[in-house]
Order: C-alpha cells, then structure tokens, then sequence
C-alpha cells in the first residue's frame, strides 16, 4: 500500500479530494527540481507577449558583425539583484512594449558577482524568451569600503555604485548605453531618449532640475572649505538624478571618469562632505557640465522621500517615463494594500506570476 494510501485511506476522502491532492503532491515535486527554485525566495514571473520591429526599422545584423557591438542598436543598462527583481521585468516590459523597434534593443545587466546568475537568466529568458542581453558580474569588494552611511540603507548597497564601472564592465565596442534604475517603467520609445545630442565634449545627457537646492546635497563641511566649494566655481552647477542617464563609454574611458569618482568617494571616507549615497559624487564630477534632455524622461520622485515614501503628484507636463525614487516602491504599496494613486500606472507592467487558487 502508497504512503497516500495510508495517509488517506480511499473510503475516507471523494474522489476529487483525492485528485486534488495528488496534484498538490506533483506539482510541489516539479517546481523542487526547476531551475527557478533552486534557491528560496525567488520569484516567478509570467511571460511577456512577443515584440516585433516595423518594417522601417534597420537591421543591426551589419555585415555579420556582433550585435552586441552594433551601433544601430539601442543599448541599455540595468542593474539586476532579487530585492528590485521585480521592478526591472516591469521596465523590461515597458521598453519593449513602447519601442518601434524592440528587437534592436540589447540589455546589458549587472548583477553582483556572488548573486545566482543562472537562476536571473533563467527568470529573464522565461519571460523574454527572444531578448538579447548579457549578465556581468560586478566585484563590488572593491567600492565597499569606499562606501559611506547615508540617510536611507538601501542607498548603501554597492550594487547603487556599478554605474560608476559601466564603461569597465561592458564592452569596449559599445559606444552609447542608456542607464536605468530598476524603478521606473517608459510609456514612449527609448530610442528617442538614447538619440540625445551629447554635443562635443558631454560625457552623460539627463533631465537637470536647476530649481533644486543644490547646495543640501553637500555638507557645510563641504561649502565652508575654501578648495572644495571651488568645485562648482566655473559652472551653473544643477542637481540631475542619475536614475536615467545617456553615457557615452568611449568618452568616459578616455576621460578616465571612474577614477575621478573614485578619488571624491575616497575624500568623503576622510571629510564627510555629503550625505546621500552615491549620487553626490556624480554632482562633483559631471553637474554644470551634462546635456540636457527634456523632464518627461525622468518624471522622478514617486516614491516619495528618503524617509517616509509619502505619495506624490506628476510633475507639470508631458511624460515619457515614470520614477518611483524615493523610498516607497510601487510593488511594495500595492502588495500591503496601500498604494498611491500613481501607483497604478505601474501595475500593467507588473509581471509577477501570483499563487492561483484552486475551487473545489
């Protein structure tokens, strides 16, 4: 006699309870040997509907070169770790599902170097079984000890500091890369924001905010040193959110940018000279010196502040792609029942693969 025979005698349970519980049994012992749950914790995602170019679109298969390499492509960079898992397949989606040619868009993600990377291929490849992307692993041993406490932990995470080591980790042959955050979702085509004018000399084009308060981004350490408040001396210094950038790798290389990063965060280790994470030394580096693009490519700021992730309105005007930085996610609001009203705008691209329940 079965083990289930034992536990549930026949004569006890109806035939479909009997089903049922074989099928629970089958399917706990299919998903222990598939690749998605290896590991605990990771989550399921449904599959994304399949994107075609239009006719007009041109062809990055250029004398049988290397797509990878191709400049007709559009190049995107994400970062990818399980906490904002989500949030990266909702921008993945919204890419793909607003771009007149999305099978010329190319992902290049970054993923710590001790995260599974089998099982973020996997997760990527189930939903998006025709995208072209590549994982890099980022050493982060390196930028934690450069890493100072900020007003908000997850700022913290040497994951927010890979795009200081973009133009290192992805190849030399690619010459413009658009980088994302994890939080955000476009509603228009990523290839008009990758077309910024970087003009002759700009490293990075994004959104400047110049009503800002710049000056509370550093500390009064910082503007009461006579040398280091010269920073900003010869430029109309300007925050920007470094949440969506267009970089250009070769002049970043040739300037040596990373390096001068580097020496800034190695200063903050000895004077505390600003407070919020890795953003200030991109101020120090590129504000008064990038190329603008237009705010509605990085209408930032939905997830509220730092502190409390309070719900916020759209900024006045038009709107290419939405931001949730700030400290409330959308995913996290919807799941507790309490989103934002913005929030919704998110949920559509959401492809979280939810528990189905079973009717008797």
């Amino acid at each position: 006699m079965s083990n289930l025979a034992l536990i549930f005698p026949p004569n006890h349970l109806h035939r479909h309870h009997l089903l049922l519980v074989l099928f629970f049994l089958i399917s706990a012992s299919i998903a222990a040997t598939s690749p998605a749950s290896t590991t605990t914790n990771y989550q399921r995602f449904k599959e994304a509907p399949q994107f075609y170019n239009s006719p007009t679109c041109p062809s990055i298969d250029i004398n049988g070169t290397d797509e990878m390499c191709s400049p007709q492509a559009v190049h995107v960079a994400m970062t990818l770790d399980a906490a904002y898992l989500r949030g990266s397949m909702a921008a993945i989606f919204s890419i793909l599902q607003h771009s007149s040619c999305p099978q010329n868009i190319i992902f290049h993600f970054v993923a710590s170097a001790t995260a599974d990377h089998h099982n973020l291929r996997y997760t990527i490849s189930r939903s998006f079984p025709s995208l072209k992307f590549q994982i890099y692993p980022y050493d982060s041993s390196s930028v934690s000890g450069l890493i100072s406490t900020s007003i908000r932990s997850a700022l913290d995470c040497p994951l927010n500091y890979a795009r200081n080591y973009l133009a290192n980790l992805i190849p030399q042959c690619i010459r413009r890369v658009v980088y994302l955050d994890s939080d955000l979702v476009l509603v228009d085509d990523i290839a008009k924001l990758a077309a910024t004018p970087l003009g002759d000399n700009s490293v990075l084009a994004a959104p400047e905010y110049c009503n800002a308060n710049f000056t509370s981004y550093f500390t009064p350490s910082f503007w009461s040193n006579p040398t280091l408040s010269l920073t900003f001396a010869d430029r109309k210094a300007c925050y920007f959110n470094t949440g969506v950038m267009v970089i250009d790798l070769q002049r970043w290389r040739e300037g040596d940018y990373t390096k001068k990063i580097i020496e800034w965060m190695e200063l903050q280790k000895r004077i505390r000279i600003y407070e919020l994470g890795s953003l200030p030394p991109f101020l120090l580096v590129f504000a008064g010196k990038i190329a603008p693009v237009d705010h509605r490519w990085n209408q930032h700021g939905l997830g509220g502040d730092n502190y409390r992730g309070l719900c916020r309105d759209l900024h006045p005007g038009p709107v290419s792609l939405l931001h949730w930085s700030g400290k409330g996610k959308p995913w996290v609001r919807l799941d507790a029942n309490r989103p934002c009203p913005l929030d919704v705008l998110w949920a559509p691209y959401d492809l979280l693969q939810t528990p189905f329940a079973l009717e008797s």
